[in-house]
């Protein structure tokens, strides 16, 4: 019974950020309150979001922030590292890219 719970609220939080998203580009208090709902169901399920997901809230303040509301830059020091600001509480993190997607050509 767990593991089908789990299940269901996986796929539910899933549909609950492609809402969010789609809803982020009029309506961004409804996007919020999609997105506090997935949070939410994956804190009280125990569920680890996926990195796509994971990506989409600030690490500081956890506010859902697409990428309207973040600010990305390239860092400066490093050709494989970006720079992701938040837009509600100015927390600035960082994220380096994955090394193969810097092939040569």
């Amino acid at each position: 019974m767990r593991r089908s719970m789990r299940k269901t609220a996986r796929a539910r939080m899933n549909h609950l950020m492609d809402m969010a998203l789609r809803e982020a580009r009029t309506d961004m208090v409804l996007a919020q309150r999609y997105a506090a709902l997935a949070w939410r169901m994956s804190t009280r399920h125990r569920l680890r979001m996926p990195y796509s997901i994971r990506v989409l809230f600030c690490r500081k303040c956890k506010m859902f922030i697409p990428p309207t509301l973040s600010r990305t830059r390239l860092a400066g020091g490093s050709p494989r590292a970006i720079r992701i600001s938040c837009m509600y509480c100015g927390h600035v993190y960082h994220k380096m890219l994955h090394p193969a997607s810097f092939k040569q050509v």
